[in-house]
C-alpha cells in the first residue's frame, strides 16, 4: 500500500484543489492532506476566509481524501513523512525543487496547477 501526502491551506475550495487531490490520490492507495492551522497561517502573515475547522470538514468530505491533519510548522513535513510512512510527497509545481530534500525519505512529485484558477485570484475578485 502506497501512502501519499500533500500540504496546503485549501481555502475557498475550487476545481484546482479537486484536480490536485484527485491526481495525488491516483499516485497511491491512501491520501493524507495536511492543512495549515489558523495559527500557522497567522505566522506566515496569511489569512483564510474559512477557519481550520471548516476547511478540515470540507476536505474530509472529498472522496479522494482519506485523512486530514493539521500543519503547524514548516519543519513538520520531515516528521510527517516518517510518522505516517509516506511513500510519495506531492505539491503543486509552483513549489518545484523546494522539497527535494525529502527525496532521501520518499518520492517527491510536483503536479501542474490547474490553469486559470487560484485562491489568490478568487480572493482578488471578491
Amino acid at each position: 500500500m502506497k501512502t501519499v501526502i500533500t500540504y496546503g491551506t485549501f481555502d475557498i475550495l475550487h476545481i484546482g484543489h479537486i484536480n490536485i487531490l484527485k491526481r495525488a490520490k491516483a499516485l497511491g492507495d491512501k491520501l493524507i492532506v495536511a492543512i495549515s492551522s489558523d495559527e500557522f497561517n497567522a505566522g506566515k502573515h496569511k489569512s483564510s476566509l474559512l477557519n481550520y475547522k471548516n476547511r478540515k470538514a470540507v476536505l474530509e468530505s472529498i472522496r479522494y481524501v482519506d485523512m486530514v491533519i493539521p500543519e503547524t510548522n514548516w519543519e513538520q513535513k520531515v516528521t510527517d513523512v516518517e510518522k505516517y510512512n509516506i511513500d510519495i510527497f506531492v505539491m503543486g509545481d509552483d513549489w518545484e525543487g523546494k522539497f527535494d530534500f525529502l527525496k532521501k525519505q520518499c518520492e517527491v512529485v510536483y503536479l501542474p496547477r490547474t490553469e486559470g484558477i487560484s485562491t489568490t485570484q478568487i480572493k482578488e475578485e471578491l
